[in-house]
């Protein structure tokens, strides 16, 4: 499952993407967008557990897509073939 939330804003250059990611690694000083640098470094970490992950595709003055893609582990019920015949 993949779900995308998207926005217009300001956008963010492809060298700093990565960066949202990280524990308290800011692209702009709280002054200007509130926040402590955390919130999508906890998406990311909480999909990964959950065998998905989260990024963002983005291009400055365009906005920015992020997405959060939760998978199944290997061997759950998900990968089994349903034999009773439903």
């Amino acid at each position: 499952v993949r779900l995308w939330v998207e926005d217009n804003g300001i956008g963010i250059a492809h060298e700093h993407q990565e960066k949202l990611f990280k524990v308290f690694e800011r692209i702009h000083p709280g002054t200007r967008y509130p926040g402590t640098g955390i919130g999508l470094a906890i998406v990311r970490r909480a999909a990964e557990r959950m065998s998905g992950t989260a990024g963002v595709v983005s291009a400055e003055g365009r906005g920015s897509r992020f997405w959060l893609e939760l998978g199944h582990p290997e061997g759950s019920t998900l990968d089994r073939p349903n034999t009773n015949g439903e």
